[in-house]
């Protein structure tokens, strides 16, 4: 039994696939510079945690799909002003409005984000065993664009999103909302991330094999 291959692998995908280079407290700051507005990464990078981790769930229960971007919008630029907010430089900004759409826009972009170099080893590994993979992810729609530029998205079959799901991990229900898509049981399927809470713990309780991916910091 313990030979038997998976019906479906899903992976993470932020810190698990590909991560951002440098750091969010880099990527914010130098973007910044070029809207004038110059803050030290180091310090942009403590107040990004502490406003993401305060920030709660992307998930919009009961919005219609059409909506989700701007909902999904709205949830980053208050995470983006906190941030700025935190560092003391948020009144520096003489319009950010259009920073952050800069910035947002920066994202779905393959500049930002790095591919880890044993991603594609992994993933040739089980499209060669012709195991089906999909991603599982906290993340919002520019996941599908984000996937297509830095090339991993032909790997997968699937996508699931929080966003898009409407419960985020470790809520169980984003793991079912997966299985689904590949009319699989909890059983039968793997998942890998870097969160021991939110992939290996919670893919655990929702009946699914978890596996974590514990990266090196830095």
């Amino acid at each position: 039994m313990s030979a038997q291959k998976p019906k479906v692998i899903f992976f993470d995908a932020v810190g698990t696939l590909f991560g951002v280079k440098g750091g969010v407290g880099q990527v914010y700051s130098q973007l910044a510079e070029q809207f004038g507005v110059q803050v030290d990464p180091g310090m942009l990078d403590l107040a990004f945690l502490d406003s993401f981790d305060a920030a709660g769930q992307m998930v919009f229960p009961g919005t219609v799909p059409e909506d989700i971007p701007e909902r999904e919008y709205g949830w980053w630029w208050a995470i983006a002003a906190e941030t700025f907010q935190k560092a003391g430089v948020l009144n520096q900004f003489s319009d950010f409005a259009s920073f952050f759409s800069a910035l947002y826009d920066h994202f779905a972009m393959a500049d930002p984000w790095e591919v880890y170099p044993d991603t594609l080893k992994t993933l040739n590994y089980w499209a060669d065993q012709d195991v089906p993979l999909g991603v599982l992810s906290n993340f919002d729609t520019r996941l599908h664009k984000v996937l297509a530029v830095l090339e991993l998205k032909d790997f997968f079959s699937s996508v699931t999103i929080s966003s898009e799901a409407g419960a985020a991990k470790p809520d169980a229900r984003i793991f079912a909302a997966g299985l689904e898509k590949h009319d699989c049981e909890a059983s039968e399927a793997w998942h890998v991330g870097d969160s021991f809470q939110d992939d290996y713990q919670a893919a655990r309780a929702a009946g699914l094999r978890g596996f974590w991916l514990k990266r090196a910091e830095g």
